[in-house]
């Protein structure tokens, strides 16, 4: 059984920061990418970052780029994503999700964690 756990969502004014962390745990396929997208309140959910297993290879949705910036520690089986100027349209449900490749395509991606709330206050 394969659990992702996200952590370190929470309340921020605008043009702050937070940094949320995902621990893997369990078996998955060999050398997984891993991602995180968000879902909006009444939106779809929406990719947001990924990135490969040996680090080497990143993704940003456009609206994030510059902003945020993904990394991940194979040794203790986590991926981070600090969030920096932090915008009230960033506000949303953050998932982190696991693949056999980075992908922004939410469908590629296998296993998904239960999210962890990000608000954005303005």
């Amino acid at each position: 059984q394969v659990q992702l756990v996200e952590s370190g969502g929470g309340l921020v004014q605008t043009g702050g920061s937070l940094r949320l962390s995902c621990a893997a745990s369990g078996r998955t396929f060999s050398r997984p990418a891993l991602g995180w997208f968000r879902r909006a309140p009444g939106k779809e959910r929406v990719f947001v970052a990924a990135i490969n297993w040996s680090g080497a290879i990143t993704y940003y949705a456009d609206s994030v780029k510059g902003r945020f910036t993904i990394s991940r520690d194979n040794a203790k089986n986590t991926v981070d994503l600090q969030m920096n100027s932090l915008k009230p349209e960033d506000t949303a449900v953050y998932y982190c999700a696991a693949a056999r490749g980075a992908t922004m395509k939410p469908y590629d991606y296998d296993y998904w964690g239960q999210g962890t709330q990000v608000t954005v206050s303005s």
